[in-house]
This record gives structure tokens, sequence and C-alpha cells, in this order.
């Protein structure tokens, strides 16, 4: 399994992640973004070429070392400044209040303390800030649901990805205060797999 996730994994989330629809849905959630933004579960820079030109620099939070290879050529392809800064997004390098954004795409999943990284991304942003997000989850389509508890278990040892968190709660459990709420299905791939939270969480101040 080692090799498995630290060598095959990322270059299969390289490559599914990044079809036409994604591409969208990820020039949507990005828009709003400006100032210093962190991003947890950078991956192979896949949210790169959606970066607005208001986005000063990016602190990029992601563990996977083949990951970061792959992400090499889209981050000489941009301005933006961006700054492997972190392996671990339950622990953030980051000062209180030093972040105007964060960025949250298809990787809550697989953080074995969501609440944590919630927590860690409402600490750093600064009074006002917020985080955008696009994350898969729990869907409240009990058939769908069902499949999400079956395939759970597999799907966490393939991929260390769970199917059926429930991400807004744990932003609002966080302290965010969530507006633009979307919820959808993927249009490609099978629905246990692809029920979709996407919107913007809001600190106080």
């Amino acid at each position: 399994m080692g090799i498995y996730r630290d060598h095959v994994l990322p270059r299969i989330h390289n490559r599914v992640l990044d079809d036409d629809e994604i591409r969208r849905i990820r020039e949507r959630v990005c828009a709003p973004l400006h100032g210093s933004v962190v991003e947890i579960g950078f991956g192979s820079g896949l949210n790169v070429p959606h970066y607005p030109a208001a986005v000063s620099r990016v602190h990029a939070i992601e563990p996977s070392a083949l990951a970061r290879r792959l992400a090499a050529p889209r981050v000489a392809a941009t301005p933006v400044p961006i700054e492997f800064d972190g392996l671990d997004g339950q622990l953030l390098p980051l000062p209180d209040g030093s972040i105007d954004c964060a960025l949250l795409t298809l990787t809550m999943c697989s953080i074995p303390d969501q609440g944590a990284a919630a927590r860690e991304l409402h600490r750093v942003l600064a009074p006002g800030g917020f985080v955008a997000y696009l994350e898969h989850g729990a869907s409240p389509d009990p058939d769908v649901a069902r499949r999400q508890g079956r395939m759970n278990g597999l799907n966490r040892r393939l991929s260390g990805c769970r199917l059926d968190t429930d991400v807004p709660a744990v932003l609002r459990s966080a302290g965010f205060d969530l507006t633009d709420e979307r919820t959808f299905y993927f249009e490609s791939g099978p629905r246990w797999a692809g029920y979709l939270y996407e919107g913007i969480g809001h600190t106080s101040g």
C-alpha cells in the first residue's frame, strides 16, 4: 500500500481530477480568492491555472512528494508565487490571522481529523477571511448513502478517502458561516463517489 499510495495514487489523481467538468468547477470555486491564500491538499497543482490575478501568494500544504513534483510545471508557469509550507493540514505552520483566504478542493476526505484541519484554517485566516471549498461527501439520498456505507471501508483502504463526510457540518463546527452553498453530483462517475459540496465559509469580523 505504501508504494501504491506514494507512487501510483498521485498520478491517478493528477489525471482523473482534471477533466473538463472539474476544470469548470475549479474556475468558479477559485474566482473569489485574493491576497494571500493557503491551499490544503495542493496535490499536483490542478487549481493553479485557475488562480485569479488578485491572488498575491499561495501557501501550499501537500504531504505527497510525487504530487509536488507533478505540480512543478504548473507552478513554474504561473506568475503567482507559490511556497510549499507544510505537509499536514491538521497543523499549519502559519501565524494566527495571517492569511486572507483558504482553498479546499477534494481534500477533506483524506484528512484523518477533518475537524482539526477546519479549526486550523479558521485560526490562520484574518478577520473577515474565508475558505472557498469544493468537497465530496455524504449524499442525502438514502440509496446512495447506503452504497457509500458499503464502499467506505474499501475506498479508504485503496485511496485513504472517506465517502461519507458531511463537510459543511465540519466547517460550521469550526466556526465558519457558510454562504453560496451548492450541492450536486458529478455529471460523470458513480453517484456514491460524486456528491459535491461547494460554497464559501466566512470567519467573523
